[in-house]
C-alpha cells in the first residue's frame, strides 16, 4: 500500500489543463503541416490569379460597359445581332470544329500505331517530336507553309512537276481551308500527346479475356476498346476545339487579317484599325470566347472523369 501510494503521489494527475495543452499543440501541428503542404501551391495560385483571374475580371467588367462607363447590354447585342462580328464568331466556331474532328481522328490512329509498337526508341522519338510540333505555331509556321505550299512554294512546284496543281483545283492557303490545313500541323501532334496515355491505360487482361472467350480483334475493339476510349477521345477533341478556337498568331501572320475570325477581329479593334471607340466591343468578343472556352473545359473535365473510371 505504501509503494502504491508513493507512486501515485509522484504521478502527475491527468487534468483538464494537460488535455487542453495536448489538443492545442496537436491543432497547431496540424496547422503547420497544412501550411507546409499548401506552401508550394501558393506561387501557382498567385500566377493563376494575376495572369488569368485579374484579366478575366477586367474583360467581364468592360464587356458590359459603354464608352461613358455605364452598364449596358449593347456590346453583347452588337456581336450577336449580325454583321461582321457574328460572322467572325461563326467562322471561328467552324474552324475550331474542323480542326478538332479531323486531327482528332488522325491523331487517334497515329497514337494507336505508336502505342502498339514494341520499339521503345520509336515511342520516345515520337513523343518528343509530337511535343515540339504541338508547340510550333505563329509567324514561323505561317512562313513555313507559305514557302512550301504558297502559290510559288517549293512543294507547289514539285506538285506542278508531276502534273498536280492544287491551286488550280480550288486550294487557297490564305482562306478558310488553307488556315485549317495549317492548323492541323500542330493539332495532330497535340492529339497524339493527349490520347496516347489513354491507349496505355487499356489493360492487356481485357484483350486476353476477350480472346479466350473467342472474340476477334474487331469485336474486342467494338465492345471493349472503343467504348472505353470514346470519352477520352471526345475529351481530347474538346481540348483541340479550344486550341483551334483561340489560336491567333498563325492565322494573322498567314492571312494578314483577310479571314474573319474572332481573335483577329479583337486584335484589329485593340490596334485601332476600326472605328474609334469600339474597344468595349473587343472586350465583349473576348467575353464570348471565355464563355465558349469555359464550356469546352467543363466538357473536357466531365469526360475526363468518366474516363478515369476505367483507364487507370
Amino acid at each position: 500500500m505504501t509503494v502504491l501510494s508513493d507512486s501515485a503521489s509522484r504521478t502527475p494527475p491527468l487534468g483538464v489543463s494537460s488535455l487542453n495543452g495536448k489538443s492545442g499543440s496537436g491543432g497547431g501541428g496540424a496547422l503547420v503541416r497544412r501550411l507546409r503542404t499548401s506552401a508550394p501551391v501558393l506561387p501557382f495560385l498567385s500566377y493563376v490569379i494575376l495572369v488569368l483571374g485579374v484579366p478575366t475580371v477586367a474583360i467581364i467588367n468592360y464587356a458590359f460597359r459603354s464608352n461613358s462607363g455605364h452598364f449596358t447590354w449593347q456590346n453583347i447585342h452588337t456581336i450577336l445581332s449580325g454583321g461582321q462580328f457574328r460572322t467572325g464568331f461563326e467562322t471561328s466556331l467552324k474552324l475550331a470544329l474542323v480542326t478538332a474532328i479531323i486531327p482528332g481522328i488522325l491523331g487517334t490512329f497515329i497514337a494507336y500505331a505508336i502505342s502498339t509498337s514494341s520499339h521503345a526508341p520509336f515511342k520516345r522519338i515520337s513523343a518528343a517530336t509530337s511535343g515540339v510540333l504541338a508547340q510550333f505555331g505563329g509567324v514561323n509556321l505561317a512562313f513555313m507553309f507559305i514557302a512550301s505550299f504558297g502559290f510559288v512554294g517549293v512543294a507547289t512546284k514539285w506538285l506542278n512537276a508531276i502534273g498536280v496543281d492544287p491551286w488550280s483545283h480550288g486550294f487557297d492557303l490564305y482562306k478558310f481551308w488553307g488556315v485549317a490545313f495549317v492548323y492541323m500541323y500542330f493539332q495532330i501532334p497535340l492529339m497524339v500527346l493527349i490520347i496516347t496515355p489513354a491507349f496505355a491505360g487499356l489493360h492487356p487482361a481485357w484483350r486476353e479475356a476477350a480472346e479466350n472467350l473467342g472474340a476477334s480483334r474487331w469485336r474486342y475493339w467494338r465492345h471493349v476498346g472503343i467504348p472505353v476510349l470514346t470519352p477520352a477521345i471526345l475529351g481530347s477533341m474538346f481540348l483541340l476545339f479550344g486550341s483551334g478556337f483561340s489560336a491567333y498568331a498563325t492565322a494573322e501572320a498567314l492571312t494578314t487579317g483577310t479571314i474573319s475570325i474572332t481573335p483577329i477581329q479583337i486584335g484589329s479593334i485593340l490596334q485601332g484599325n476600326v472605328i474609334a471607340g469600339e474597344n468595349n466591343i473587343a472586350y465583349a468578343l473576348a467575353f464570348a470566347m471565355i464563355v465558349i472556352l469555359l464550356i469546352t473545359v467543363v466538357g473536357y473535365v466531365l469526360l475526363r472523369r468518366r474516363t478515369s473510371r476505367w483507364l487507370r
